[in-house]
């Protein structure tokens, strides 16, 4: 038991090298990597028996896994995500590749509004996997005025207007005895209070609503709802996703069935997870990895998203990277999203500083 909790970063050198080999060996090959091919193909200077006492040992940290028992192992997604953090580090984008690649963002016709569809392009060009990028937005949505209209017996219908320049009107329950009167009281007080503020703003205000409120139930209500409807449009504004390279992926053998990179690509696109993911990729500012079962919609449990923020922290944010099966060659694909990131982010400083 104690065994299967240690750290991978104790991983001796030896043990690191065979994991290592492992991993590059099954990305390559897409077949499970027995020790006699460690052992043979990466001249280790280790006999193939302690090849299999090492595997065995990553077996029960969890790092690989035996498919069938007459088969070599394979890395689980743990193993992976040791490969790619601790083993090997992100490779450097050549300075004739960096060279080549500014240029394709200097020639834009379209300017700051191509950027994130090039990127993607890019990405998809420099890893063999499919690059994928949202538009620039603004951080975060926020409220700009709230209007309450009674509309019938305890039902009102508020209407939100946001800093993109939506309107979003919703109904709204109402206890007995509210009318007109009391509801612009309410409106008033919020677009003095609540003006400017983010969803998760008016959420923290909706849990201590102050008792100068003309009515503390209401307040609460507004506050809740307006709170649901920022966090709707800022998931909302990322529900457009550029791909490019999907033939590279549909190439690999995980998905010769097509239909399951369709449903991956409904995954990531629905229900505000890559808008969960930005605000999650933001918060750290740098590049990082969802591996196989680390995306929580089942239909992405095979693939690996490498991600990073570019733009201005908090003032407006998009996302580029790139999305490939798990058996992916992660330190081409983490320098690349690293470089390229870095070069929108420089870009977008550029254009916002004039």
């Amino acid at each position: 038991m104690v065994r299967r909790q240690r750290r991978t970063g104790l991983l001796d050198d030896r043990a690191r090298l065979i994991l290592r080999a492992l991993v590059e060996e099954h990305i390559r090959t897409a077949l499970p990597v027995g020790s006699l091919a460690i052992s043979e193909e990466y001249a280790l200077g280790i006999s193939p028996a302690t090849v299999r006492g090492v595997l065995a040992e990553l077996e029960e940290l969890g790092l690989v896994t035996q498919p069938h028992t007459s088969a070599g192992r394979i890395p689980t997604d743990r193993g992976y995500r040791t490969y790619a953090v601790e083993i090997v580090a992100p490779d450097e984008i050549a300075p004739v590749d960096r060279l080549m690649i500014r240029h394709q963002f200097g020639q834009a016709e379209g300017g700051a509004d191509q950027w994130f569809r090039i990127a993607a392009t890019t990405l998809a060009s420099t890893t063999r996997a499919a690059g994928i990028a949202t538009p620039l937005r603004p951080s975060f949505a926020r409220l700009r005025h709230i209007d309450l209209v009674h509309t019938a017996d305890r039902l009102a219908t508020l209407v939100a207007v946001v800093s993109d320049g939506s309107v979003r009107p919703t109904l709204l329950p109402l206890p007995e005895g509210a009318d007109q009167d009391l509801l612009t009281s309410v409106a008033n007080y919020l677009n003095t209070t609540a003006l400017n503020q983010s969803a998760d703003e008016i959420a923290r205000a909706a849990r201590t609503v102050s008792d100068a409120a003309p009515h503390r139930t209401i307040t609460r209500a507004v506050l809740e709802r307006t709170a649901r409807l920022l966090h709707e449009v800022d998931d909302a504004s990322l529900a457009q996703v550029y791909s490019d390279g999907l033939l590279n992926v549909m190439e690999a053998p995980e998905f010769s069935d097509s239909a399951r990179l369709r449903d991956v690509f409904t995954a990531l696109e629905g229900n505000g997870y890559l808008g969960r993911l930005v605000e999650e990729v933001s918060r750290g500012n740098e590049v990082q990895l969802f591996i196989g079962t680390e995306n929580r919609p089942e239909e992405m449990h095979g693939v690996s998203l490498i991600l990073a923020p570019y733009g201005i922290p908090g003032r407006a944010l998009g996302v580029v990277g790139v999305l490939g099966p798990t058996r992916m060659p992660y330190p081409r694909a983490v320098g690349s999203v690293r470089f390229v990131a870095t070069l929108l982010s420089e870009l977008v400083g550029r254009v916002h500083s004039v």
